[in-house]
């Protein structure tokens, strides 16, 4: 047959991504044969920039990862060079090359593509499916492809985040067994026109990165400041006066009185005891006496 959907899917980032994030790239050029590369960004460059890029490429659709701080990253997922585009922000990231992934599908086979019910409730969730076929479905008879399904791209949907799973499908009883990559989608914004332009929705539940880790400083000051506080309650507690207890009547009723002994006044003073001198202590004393004179005289 002939190859008449031609979509090219242009997957490339800008510069200051981790090995994570370039292995997770090249995961995904190679799961998806109808896909094009391109040199790093640099990160002084605007992002409609991307759109020359990709007519150079010969490309309609475009992947791009953005790092920040070379700890956050974002994904931008786009139709060029008309719109609409969206931009995610990536978190759980985890690639082929791990040992949990035990599936194995033939290279450049075509997936099918399995989406949550939510995507056809609500409005946006649509727009997102249609984008998210249109760059994840290998087009037919692509000359890279084989003709061959054997694996399965999982768009689900909790917590107000997409989640993404690769499975391979095995022939014996058609179970599933997880490829990889996989990979969370926390929804910022889709924007009308491609890497910006007017704002169709913006995600009311999305916190972004430097909120969260602000919000994990705090709570670690409050936790300090009160400690503080709990010590200074306690030394305030020592240094304050005891309170006196009123005394209890009932408390002298088993107690019995002494006998009262009766005063003695002595008239005669008592006599003077002796005074015993050392007499070791004075013999010692006049032998230091002479030891002196014997040195003067010599």
């Amino acid at each position: 047959g002939k190859w008449k959907n031609k979509e090219r899917v242009l997957i490339f980032s800008s510069r200051g991504i981790n090995f994570r994030t370039r292995h997770l790239m090249q995961d995904l050029r190679t799961l998806m044969p109808h896909s094009k590369a391109d040199t790093k960004m640099d990160r002084k460059d605007q992002l409609f920039v991307i759109n020359e890029v990709c007519e150079m490429k010969n490309c309609n659709k475009c992947i791009f990862f953005e790092a920040k701080k070379k700890q956050d990253l974002y994904m931008w997922l786009s139709n060029t060079p008309q719109g609409p585009s969206a931009k995610f922000l990536v978190q759980n990231v985890h690639t082929l090359a791990e040992l949990k992934m035990t599936g194995n599908c033939l290279r450049g086979s075509r997936p099918l593509l399995s989406f949550d019910p939510i995507f056809d409730q609500e409005p946006h969730y649509t727009l997102l499916k249609e984008l998210f076929i249109q760059i994840f479905s290998t087009p037919q008879y692509h000359p890279k492809s084989q003709p061959f399904v054997d694996h399965v791209f999982t768009f689900s949907i909790t917590d107000e985040r997409i989640w993404f799973r690769n499975y391979q499908i095995i022939e014996e009883d058609a179970s599933l067994v997880e490829i990889g990559p996989r990979f969370v989608l926390n929804l910022i914004k889709i924007f009308q026109g491609s890497f910006g332009g007017p704002t169709l929705y913006e995600n009311p539940h999305y916190q972004s990165p430097n909120m969260h880790r602000r919000l994990l400083r705090l709570s670690v000051a409050a936790k300090f400041r009160e400690k503080q506080q709990v010590k200074e309650v306690q030394k305030i507690k020592k240094k304050g006066t005891k309170v006196l207890v009123e005394e209890d009547p009932t408390e002298v009723v088993f107690e019995t009185p002494a006998e009262e002994k009766p005063v003695e006044i002595q008239l005669v003073k008592p006599e003077s005891k002796p005074i015993v001198k050392d007499k070791k202590k004075l013999r010692k004393i006049q032998r230091k006496k002479q030891k002196k004179l014997f040195r003067t005289e010599g």
